[in-house]
């Protein structure tokens, strides 16, 4: 089918709590798939979707499912199926970030590795959506604790994906214990011939919808990315703004708030910054470009619909701070460079986490993007130590030097020094607070990580790899199963800071150097976090730990039985005490055969 022409959110009929939830996020306008996908799903129509990762798919079928959504009911109301624990828990987080306006509403991600105990006692107290791998799905069918009698929609995503990887005979047992009358969303990048099948045997008349990939790149455009460490994203960016030599910047955040606090932050340390977003006048926004074309802002923080058709020639770069949510939107950033045969360069910001994107942009794109290492403190004092010498070279030639000079010649006089120690005098006076880099640096966000390059030596790396495997191969020897043994912390982060499982696991990932698939249960509250990891880990990666910030906050991190010893034992409270549930990607075990009948 032919997408609708450009459309709002406000014109699609989703329910008030997912329209407030997705303005709050600042999305503003729906992507081609989303324009099509979200109307025909309200309807009640089935829906066959060909496109590509990185198109905004997640949303395309989860906010129609949330807009018709009986928050009343604890019983399961919408079942989607991933081919991987870690989409499933992607899609869970989606799920979650939509429905922050909704009252009541939980979500439940199951996928083999996980405990099962955990999922028993969500779905026990009743979730309106599951998301989860068709194998530990087939699990609760099986055993009875997950029934599908009062569900309303099925979404199969990346269902090609999912036959690839020999789960297409496990997908359909599944649709065969779902209700006759039910809606099936399904969803795929390619639609070979079992997938079509699929489509023809359990859609019913269902709305076609493809979405053409139309991303290229210019030529011209260097593209890199770094890899976020989950601490100190801005101070990583003013320190690539010193090395980087560029003439007007183009930057990139998700929300219209965060264009404004992201301008300021990066005005008040000493750059000519001004937020553009969809709030703004047209009168404003104009004299804002306008500002920018004539060097009065040389930074322009921007979100994706208010930078469209911003083309000013002295943009030398453009810089995603937040990943664009589909590959459309990259290609539509980096096109602020580059323009009319002019080069340019791009910069991705890409957390742990969102290294899918990262791929889907690569495939989309054509391009290889090339990583790049934080420029270390050595690199930029060198670098600000030249640019003083020569401010000093260029000073010499101001025409009120002589006036100095004469005082200068006085304090000779006057005072037993020579003439180097009173210009290291003045050299000290002038740049006292802002020539060298602080080897911890006092800012917004944490101190720690960003003093290191990202890239560590090799050997170094190995050595505390195999180091960590060691431990963990002797956990899993040491316990049943060759399950890794789990120990609780308490980390000082929750839902008063914003935070997201991803957040937690994208920080102790980087930071400790433990693998994601080691991380295990996570449990968000008001003002702090629970977390399970694996036993045994060393004194000096749990004080480094303590130091890792998250949203702005320091994790603290503590261990829950060493709390209980000093505080004493608390009593455990009725229900889960308004906590967030999430998971690490914890290793799963082998699949179950697939079955040979119903």
């Amino acid at each position: 089918m032919n997408t609708p022409e450009t459309v709002d959110f406000a014109d699609l009929a989703l329910s008030a709590p997912v329209l407030q939830a997705i303005k709050a996020i600042g999305y503003e306008q729906p992507s081609p798939i989303q324009a099509a996908c979200i109307p025909a799903m309200l309807s009640g129509k089935d829906v066959l979707g060909t496109a590509q990762t990185g198109t905004g798919k997640t949303a395309a079928f989860a906010l129609p499912v949330l807009s018709m959504l009986n928050t009343r009911s604890k019983r399961v109301q919408a079942l989607v199926l991933a081919p991987t624990r870690e989409l499933a828990i992607q899609v869970s987080e989606a799920f979650q970030s939509y429905a922050s306006k909704i009252q009541g509403f939980q979500v439940l991600p199951v996928y083999g590795g996980q405990g099962m105990d955990t999922q028993l006692r969500q779905l026990k107290r009743g979730v309106q959506v599951v998301v989860g791998t068709p194998g530990r799905v087939m699990d609760h069918l099986r055993r009875g604790t997950l029934q599908l009698d009062a569900l309303k929609t099925v979404v199969l995503d990346e269902a090609d994906e999912m036959l690839r990887m020999g789960f297409i005979d496990d997908v359909t047992w599944i649709l065969e214990q779902a209700p006759a009358e039910r809606q099936v969303a399904l969803f795929s990048a390619t639609m070979p011939a079992p997938i079509r099948r699929i489509a023809d045997q359990y859609l019913k008349d269902p709305e076609e919808i493809r979405i053409e990939g139309k991303t290229q790149t210019v030529d011209r455009i260097e593209q890199r990315y770094w890899q976020v460490s989950g601490t100190n994203k801005l101070d990583a960016l003013t320190r690539m703004l010193e090395v980087e030599s560029f003439d007007g910047v183009i930057m990139f955040a998700r929300t219209k708030t965060a264009t404004v606090e992201l301008a300021d932050k990066l005005s008040a340390r000493g750059y000519a910054a001004s937020a553009i977003n969809g709030d703004m006048t047209q009168k404003l926004r104009e004299r804002t470009i306008e500002q920018l074309k004539s060097g009065r802002v040389d930074i322009l923080v921007a979100t994706d619909v208010a930078a469209r058709g911003i083309d000013v020639a002295r943009v030398s770069h453009v810089i995603n701070y937040d990943i664009p949510y589909d590959t459309e939107a990259y290609v539509h950033r980096i096109g602020r460079t580059g323009r009319a045969g002019r080069s340019g360069k791009a910069i991705l910001f890409v957390a742990p986490r969102e290294r899918r994107m990262l791929r889907a942009i690569e495939k989309a794109t054509g391009q290889n993007i090339t990583p790049m290492e934080l420029p270390t403190r050595e690199e930029v004092n060198k670098l600000r130590r030249e640019q003083f010498k020569q401010q000093v070279v260029d000073t010499l030639a101001h025409p009120d030097v002589g006036y100095f000079q004469n005082m200068i010649q006085e304090l000779l006089h006057e005072q037993s020094v020579d003439a180097e120690a009173i210009a290291a005098a003045l050299a000290l006076m002038a740049q006292k607070d802002s020539l060298l880099m602080p080897r911890k640096a006092k800012t917004e966000s944490a101190p720690a990580a960003a003093d290191k390059p990202v890239k560590r030596d090799k050997t170094e790396k190995r050595t505390k790899v195999a180091a960590a495997d060691e431990r963990i191969a002797k956990a899993k020897k040491d316990t049943p199963e060759g399950h890794v043994h789990m120990v609780k912390y308490r980390i000082a982060v929750g839902h008063d800071h914003e935070v997201q499982p991803g957040d937690i696991v994208g920080a102790i990932a980087n930071e400790a150097e433990i693998d994601s698939e080691f991380i295990g249960r996570i449990r968000i509250f008001e003002d702090h976090s629970v977390i399970e990891l694996p036993d045994g880990m060393p004194e000096k990666t749990f004080q480094q730990l303590k130091q890792v910030w998250v949203r702005n906050q320091k994790l603290d991190i503590q261990r829950v039985d060493a709390l209980r010893k000093r505080n004493g034992p608390k009593r455990k409270k009725p229900g889960n005490d308004g906590a967030t549930e999430g998971r690490g990607p914890i290793p799963k075990k082998p699949r179950r055969q697939p079955p040979k009948g119903k």
